[in-house]
């Protein structure tokens, strides 16, 4: 499968450092992106921690099948989102470990989302309120729950999306890397179609520009690297009050239609034919 990928960071407009971190590895096709917390308690630490730490962790699973796993596999997971959960509860102890050492990182924090491609199969794995999207077609979905306060007010109907929006305490969270020593992941499983796009970003976009504009301009970008660029650019003339990270994939069209992959999905590879392996 192939994939257009671009990922882009931005301080903003009224934050002095950014605290948001990304790390794309194309050869992978693994993907990560952190929003790091705590100001002068070093989030931007936090956050360039979980990133590596969750690469570093997945790249040695990959080259070393026996590599433990860190804490219960999930049966109904793929191998590959078990390793992504593992890399995340690892990044977690990591950082919290760090925080316990050092008084000055002490509050430290991060959000994490991740995202792993095998095959047309996409495996995703996040703490906190960074975001993962799915745009198919002109529907744009949001394929994270945000585990923060107000989230959880509009999931069991206490405020209207509306209202959250509006809300002094978006920034509250339930969930984060580094607050303490073993943290819930959640993870999902997608199929993916040729033209989906895949777009991460930390909620310096998702407060500062809303969803229906995020689809709009995915839908009229030319090229990963062109969407990545406007979002940012839009979060900025919307006033760039955090720091705004996006990564964002685009499956590209192959001769391999929908119905082909789909097979392959529920069945495995083909195999070939005994006329000549045709």
């Amino acid at each position: 499968m192939q994939v257009d990928v671009a990922g882009r960071t931005d301080v903003g407009r009224v934050r002095g450092n950014n605290e948001d971190s990304f790390k794309l590895v194309p050869e992978l096709n693994l993907f990560v992106l952190s929003d790091g917390m705590g100001g002068e308690a070093h989030g931007e630490v936090a956050s360039s921690m979980a990133v590596e730490g969750i690469v570093a962790h997945c790249l040695e699973g990959v080259y070393n099948k026996d590599l433990p796993l860190a804490g219960n596999a999930q049966p109904d997971l793929t191998p590959r989102t078990n390793r992504l959960i593992s890399a995340i509860r690892l990044a977690n102890k990591q950082i919290y470990e760090a925080a316990q050492r050092d008084p000055n990182q002490k509050g430290m924090g991060a959000t994490v989302v991740s995202i792993w491609l095998d095959g047309h199969r996409l495996c995703v794995a996040h703490v906190g309120d960074s975001r993962a999207y799915l745009m198919r077609g002109t529907d744009l979905q949001q394929i994270t729950d945000d585990h923060s306060l107000v989230a959880e007010q509009v999931r069991r109907g206490i405020l209207t999306k509306e209202q959250a929006a509006q809300s002094k305490m978006q920034s509250v969270l339930l969930r984060a890397l580094g607050i303490d020593e073993e943290v819930e992941v959640d993870a999902s499983e997608h199929l993916l179609m040729d033209g989906d796009s895949i777009l991460l970003c930390s909620d310096g976009l998702d407060r500062m520009v809303l969803d229906e504009e995020i689809a709009a301009t995915l839908l009229t970008s030319h090229s990963a690297q062109d969407a990545a660029q406007r979002l940012i650019q839009m979060a900025l003339e919307n006033g760039g009050e955090d720091n705004v990270t996006v990564v964002l994939l685009r499956v590209v069209h192959t001769e391999d239609g929908f119905l082909l992959r789909l097979w392959k999905w529920l069945n495995g590879p083909l195999e070939p034919t005994s006329e000549g392996g045709k």
